[in-house]
């Protein structure tokens, strides 16, 4: 899975298509990516101590990572990604497009 939590994301598919956002948290073993303010559902809490106070919160739901593409700031769109070895043996992500690396 190429998308990594605090990556900037764009969503291609689904009711929030054309969405950016920051990863808040990656499952790669479930193929799952939980975006900001991206896929929001109404969960119904009940109230679990003395005191404190039930409801309907919203919150963000997991979505499939194959509905997201990685972010480029530099061609300002989602962009498929590649990897490159540095001369210090580094593994990096680049855009396919551009060239642009992700990770430093």
């Amino acid at each position: 899975m190429q998308i990594r939590t605090n990556d900037t994301v764009v969503v291609i598919t689904g009711k929030s298509r054309g969405a950016k956002g920051k990863v808040l948290s990656a499952s790669p073993k479930a193929g799952k990516v939980v975006v900001e303010n991206v896929n929001m559902v109404h969960k119904h809490m009940k109230p679990r101590q003395q005191g404190m106070q039930g409801g309907v919160i919203e919150r963000e739901a997991a979505m499939d990572a194959s509905n997201v593409m990685l972010y480029c700031p530099k061609c300002d769109k989602g962009v498929r990604v590649g990897y490159k070895v540095l001369e210090n043996n580094k593994k990096v992500r680049v855009c396919k497009k551009c060239g642009t690396t992700f990770d430093e």
